[in-house]
């Protein structure tokens, strides 16, 4: 397989249009709702652009508090399926990850589709360990409610953590 040559960087004003149709092709219609009303949101998107083309994909990042502690999400992660399997959501998550950090964030969580076997293998290539309840219950107490609340878990998802 070919290497694609792309960049990753914040995403500008111009990249909505391309994030929309992104977002159509990659979420069921639930998930679609959610990811749309999320991009304009607080936090920050990530794109990853090829040949000079427009955004191919994009990494949306948020900030958690729970208690005094500050944790990332890497809260929505997809590539335009042309663009699939050139390790593009893979350096997505990871500059992600590491502007998160850079940010301060203690740790960073996702979640994901239990059966998303794809996305569960890129966020385990980064570091990222699937946390279960008892384990998020350990790391927050009674506060895993806030935590809950945050970072949107669906029924049918996992949490998985890069400390």
């Amino acid at each position: 397989m070919a290497s694609t040559e792309f960049k990753i960087r914040t995403m500008i004003p111009s990249d909505a249009s391309v994030l929309k149709q992104i977002i159509s092709v990659s979420f069921s219609p639930l998930m679609r709702f959610f990811a749309l009303h999320s991009i304009g949101e607080d936090g920050q998107v990530l794109v990853s652009e090829t040949q000079g083309a427009v955004a191919v994909g994009f990494v949306k990042l948020i900030d958690v508090h729970v208690g005094s502690g500050k944790f990332g999400c890497v809260l929505w992660v997809a590539v335009h399926p042309q663009f699939r399997r050139k390790r593009i959501a893979t350096a997505l998550v990871n500059a992600g990850t590491e502007w998160l950090k850079r940010a301060g964030a203690k740790a960073v969580f996702a979640t994901v589709q239990r059966r998303n076997i794809a996305s569960l293998t890129v966020f385990d290539r980064q570091g990222f360990r699937r946390i279960s309840f008892v384990g998020l219950w350990r790391l927050f107490r009674w506060r895993i409610f806030e935590f809950y609340r945050d970072i949107w878990v669906a029924p049918g998802e996992v949490v998985v953590m890069h400390d």
